[in-house]
């Protein structure tokens, strides 16, 4: 039997929207602006190495740019996350670019190139759930249980610019690091903390983003800090 190959199963962009209800109680329903709310399109849309035009985030410090150009998850995850959470949650209700098939954390490896439409882009880190899901889906910990689960997803570096749309395979190009999963980069920065060779080890791949690198680095230094902003933030 033939096996299907990775593709684009959705695309998905959109702007920045302001939300919430300034007289809330709840926390999570007082006001708050972000990018995770995106529209599919069947249209092929230019890549550039900051991402799909007429897409953006609302906190450019921690969203976006170079190394953050694309992000992909797999659609398969849905089903998962309907069970557990007993919400209607669907593809493009983690704020993906891309809803892949055929490919998830632990076929995709850190520095991995895929040609794709008319682009080439490599996987540059994992996505680092942040409180944004949560607020959006109503549910406190949700970043947590996507970080517990190794469901995150995973950012795309843009080499070669270009058109891309829905139904684009994604072909392998190269692969540099195939013991570096996407699903190994996670269970050393969640789980295996106390590990500082797996830490040293992962820090020094070098088609890594900067800014995992920064934080596998400073715990060796011991200087890594809390989660507490980036997975509740002003939640709770």
């Amino acid at each position: 039997m033939a096996v299907e190959r990775p593709h684009i199963d959705k695309l998905f962009t959109g702007g920045v929207k302001q939300l919430g209800d300034p007289q809330a109680q709840d926390k999570l329903e007082r006001p708050w602006e972000s990018g995770i709310f995106k529209e599919e399109t069947d249209s092929p849309v230019f890549l550039s190495e900051t991402g799909l035009t007429g897409d953006d985030v609302a906190d450019k410090k921690n969203h976006g740019g170079p190394e953050k150009a694309v992000f992909a998850y797999a659609s398969k995850h849905y089903a998962h996350w309907r069970h557990e959470l007993g919400i209607d949650i669907a593809p493009g209700g983690n704020g993906e670019n891309l809803s892949v098939t055929n490919m998830d954390e632990s076929s995709v490896c850190i520095g991995d190139a895929y040609r794709v439409g008319e682009a080439l882009i490599q996987v540059s880190q994992p996505r680092r759930p942040c409180w944004k899901p949560a607020r959006r889906h109503g549910i406190l910990d949700l970043a947590l249980r996507i970080q517990k689960t190794g469901r995150t997803g995973w950012y795309f570096r843009v080499l070669e610019e270009g058109r891309i749309r829905a139904g684009d395979m994604l072909e392998l190009a190269s692969r540099s690091y195939p013991e570096w999963t996407v699903r190994a980069a996670n269970e050393v920065m969640y789980e295996q903390k106390g590990n500082m060779g797996l830490a040293e080890s992962l820090a020094s791949c070098e088609l890594l983003a900067d800014n995992w690198k920064n934080t596998l680095n400073r715990r060796l230094m011991g200087k890594e800090g809390g989660i507490d902003k980036r997975v509740y933030g002003p939640n709770r």
